[in-house]
């Protein structure tokens, strides 16, 4: 395309050379280098390409298509930039990344690969080889009792009162029997020796005493 183009230009030259040594004098025009649309497109080396053709205003420049109407330059789609690209070159058309920093960039601080931490109290992140940073939550297990309470310095809720559960709307530990009423004994359910995360406790009635022998004398009318 380049000698294609250089050919033109010398072409044209020449023409022009041959008109002054025969004492022509060439139409005011041809001698204006900027007049070339409809005929032909000047880049800014100075080489001259034929209506249609593709070519590159600049070593840095776009593609541009030589039309009638002059060159015609369109700005492609070009790839995005690494958001951890340190160097940026704009020798071409389109910016190049030459260099991606070897770090982990997460809500603005910098990690090594393979580096682990916090970012929360239930949250743990790495810093993969690729670069790219990988979270996971914290899974809490269910809490052994009805009234947990949220520590600051934990992940997941704390039983402060041990384990427990609701009788009624009593709040009763687990570990054994508790006498609700007179009539009326609760506890925790218990499961394999361990007590079981169940929010209701287990409630049955006392069983009431015999009527004692003098109790039935008077009651008889005795």
């Amino acid at each position: 395309m380049v000698k294609h183009a250089q050919g033109l230009r010398f072409v044209g030259i020449l023409a022009l050379l041959l008109a002054c040594a025969a004492g022509e004098s060439p139409p005011p025009h041809e001698l204006d280098y900027g007049d070339y649309r409809g005929r032909w497109c000047v880049d800014d080396h100075g080489y001259v390409h034929v209506i249609g053709q593709v070519y590159y205003p600049s070593p840095t420049a776009c593609p541009c298509t030589c039309t009638e109407d002059g060159p015609v330059c369109i700005q492609p789609t070009c790839a995005r930039i690494h958001p951890r690209c340190t160097r940026i070159s704009y020798k071409a058309c389109c910016p190049v990344c030459e260099a991606v920093a070897r770090v982990c960039v997460y809500r603005g601080r910098s990690y090594r690969v393979l580096e682990e931490f916090r970012i929360s109290r239930c949250e743990r992140c790495r810093c993969g080889s690729n670069r790219q940073v990988y979270c996971s939550v914290s899974a809490c297990p269910a809490p052994h009792c009805v009234n947990p309470t949220y520590d600051p310095h934990h992940c997941c809720p704390v039983c402060r009162d041990g384990p427990n559960c609701f009788a009624g709307s009593r709040v009763i530990p687990a570990g054994g029997p508790v006498d609700i009423n007179e009539y009326t004994v609760c506890y925790c359910t218990y499961k394999d020796d361990t007590w079981h995360t169940h929010p209701h406790a287990t409630c049955e009635e006392r069983p009431q005493p015999s009527l004692t022998p003098s109790t039935n004398f008077f009651e008889r009318g005795f």
